[in-house]
């Protein structure tokens, strides 16, 4: 199996100030050892930046997280819907490298996460979800933490597409 680490939209904007994610810091060493690992496994990782009216290309909210340890040879796709798939390259340049296993992890759990998951899941890639290095915000109805919860056990446990989920803490995902 040929593996790449997708880290989706982690942005300053969804970092930092009254936007940050729950449990950010520790989210991002979590994302952080992942990527470490990947590296130097040799596996390809892949930066995913959001783009819209309130992340607009370019700005400083758009930018990667100051945090999130990166490498020149990463690759990265902007995407401008929830899908990372959706009107990007992203299914070609892991299609060019063979992968077949994608690691998921980043922002946020219920909008790019969660699309991103059942996207991978429906174009038939074996997906490593990393349960405790993904986040997001509370809404109106649940807590971030009931959100992340809510969505590793859903997405754990789709089993209609073929290839199944695998939602592991980030400390056990084999590179």
């Amino acid at each position: 199996m040929s593996t790449a680490l997708l880290i989706i939209d982690v942005q300053s904007d969804l970092c930092t100030g009254d936007n940050a994610c729950f449990d950010i810091d520790n989210v991002l060493q979590r994302i952080n050892g992942m990527s470490r690992a990947a590296r130097a496994a040799g596996v390809p990782v892949v930066l995913v930046q959001h783009e819209d009216d309130d992340l607009q290309y370019g700005s400083a909210g758009w930018q990667l997280e100051t945090r999130l340890l990166t490498d020149s040879a990463d690759l990265t796709v902007r995407k401008t819907t929830p899908d990372s798939f959706l009107r990007t390259g992203l299914a070609e340049l892991l299609q060019a490298r063979g992968v077949d296993h994608l690691v998921i992890c980043g922002l946020q759990t219920d909008y790019c996460v969660d699309t991103t998951t059942r996207r991978a899941l429906a174009l038939g890639y074996a997906v490593t979800l990393a349960g405790d290095a993904h986040s997001t915000v509370d809404n109106a109805a649940l807590s971030a933490a009931q959100i992340i919860a809510h969505h590793n056990a859903v997405l754990g446990s789709i089993s209609s597409f073929g290839p199944r989920a695998k939602v592991i803490p980030a400390t056990d995902v084999p590179f």
